[in-house]
C-alpha cells in the first residue's frame, strides 16, 4: 500500500483541469484549479474516465432530490489510477462511485479527485479505464432486471424497450443467455441495426402483438413514458414488467379498471437498494465484457467536448453510455 507522504505528492502536478458548475440549468466551465491535497481517510486519484449519465444531467438541471452547494464538480462515477492512499495500492486502476461523489462532494469530471477510501474499488489488472468507469451501473441494472426481479425463464418471450442503449442492449444479451426469445424495441430507424443479436429489432411505432409473434411474458422497459404505456398492453395476463428508466417520460397514467383486468405485475428496479446484492454477479461478468463476449455500447469524448456529449445524451442520439475520456 502507498502512503500519503511527500514522495507521493512530488509526482502530482500543482494544478489540473476540472469542469465546474456555477449555476443549475447551465453547463460547467472548464477551469484550471489546484489539485486536491491528500488527507487521511481519502484516496487521491488521477481520473482516466468519467460517465455522463442522465442522473448527472438531472443534477446539472437542479432536478434531483439531492443537490450540492455550488460551485462544484459534477460526475457521479469514474475510474482512474491511485496517486496517494494509505489503503489502496499506488498506481492501481480503480473505480470510484458512491459516498456522495458528484452529489455532496466534488465528482469525477476533473483530472484529479480526492474521495473517501470507501468510494474506491480496485479493478482487475488490464481493465480498460473506460470500461471500469461505465460497466457497473448498466450491467448491474440489466442483471437485476433479468434475474432477481423479472426472473426470466427459458422459452419466455421478453420485450425490451430502448434495446440499443447501454442498459437495454445488455438486457437483450442477458435475457437471450437465459434462454428467452427477445424482441428489441427502438425509437428510430437508425438504431434498428444497433440492437444486439439474437433479438428481433422492432420500431416502437410499428410494435404490436402480430409483429412480436404473440404477447410478451415479460416486459423490461428502460425508457418509460408513452413507450412504457403502449408496451404494457402487449404483456400477457399474469406477466411481469420490470421498470428501470424514464428518459421518455417520468409519468405513467393507468386506468385502474383496465390495469386490474390486464393483471400485469409492475416491478421497479431500484439499484440504490439492489447494488450490493448484485455486485458479485456483475464482477463475474467483467471478463465477458473485456473479451467482447458481452458488448456494452458507448461513446467517448474529451473533457473539452462535454457540450457535444451532453447534447447527444439529451437528444437521444447517443448510442449506449456516454463517457469522458480523461486519459
Amino acid at each position: 500500500m502507498s502512503t500519503i507522504d511527500s514522495a507521493s505528492q512530488a509526482l502530482v502536478p500543482e494544478e489540473s483541469r476540472a469542469l465546474v458548475l456555477e449555476e443549475f440549468g447551465t453547463l460547467p466551465r472548464l477551469v484550471e484549479r489546484p489539485v486536491p491535497a491528500p488527507r487521511t481517510g481519502h484516496t487521491l486519484v488521477r481520473t482516466r474516465a468519467a460517465t455522463v449519465a442522465h442522473l448527472d444531467l438531472n443534477i446539472l438541471d437542479g432536478q434531483f432530490g439531492i443537490l450540492p452547494e455550488r460551485p462544484f464538480v459534477p460526475g457521479t462515477q469514474g475510474s482512474g489510477t491511485v496517486l496517494a492512499s494509505a489503503v489502496h495500492p499506488e498506481g492501481a486502476l480503480v473505480r470510484v462511485r458512491g459516498e456522495g461523489l458528484g452529489l455532496t462532494r466534488d465528482g469525477a469530471w476533473a483530472e484529479h479527485l480526492l474521495v473517501p477510501d470507501n468510494a474506491v474499488e480496485v479493478m482487475p489488472e488490464g481493465t480498460d479505464p473506460v470500461l471500469a468507469a461505465i460497466y457497473f451501473s448498466p450491467v448491474g441494472t440489466a442483471f437485476a432486471a433479468v434475474h432477481p426481479i423479472a426472473r426470466v425463464q427459458p422459452g419466455e418471450r421478453v420485450l425490451v424497450t430502448g434495446a440499443s442503449g447501454a442498459v437495454g442492449a445488455l438486457v437483450v444479451q442477458l435475457a437471450a443467455r437465459a434462454g428467452a426469445e427477445v424482441i428489441g424495441v427502438v425509437g428510430r430507424p437508425a438504431k434498428l441495426g444497433q440492437v444486439p443479436a439474437p433479438a428481433k429489432p422492432v420500431l416502437a411505432a410499428e410494435l404490436c402483438a402480430e409483429v412480436m409473434g404473440g404477447p410478451a411474458d415479460v416486459l423490461i422497459d428502460t425508457v418509460g413514458g408513452a413507450v412504457l404505456r403502449d408496451a404494457l398492453t402487449l404483456v400477457r395476463p399474469r406477466g411481469r414488467a420490470a421498470l428501470l428508466g424514464y428518459t421518455a417520460g417520468r409519468e405513467l397514467t393507468l386506468d385502474l379498471a383496465d390495469f386490474f383486468l390486464a393483471d400485469v405485475t409492475l416491478l421497479p428496479v431500484n439499484m440504490i437498494s439492489r447494488g450490493k446484492e448484485v455486485a458479485p454477479d456483475v464482477v463475474r461478468l467483467l471478463p465477458d465484457l473485456a473479451s467482447g463476449e458481452l458488448s456494452l455500447p458507448h461513446e467517448r469524448y474529451g473533457i473539452e467536448e462535454l457540450p457535444e456529449a451532453v447534447a447527444r445524451l439529451r437528444t437521444g442520439a447517443a448510442v449506449g453510455r456516454v463517457v469522458l475520456d480523461l486519459g
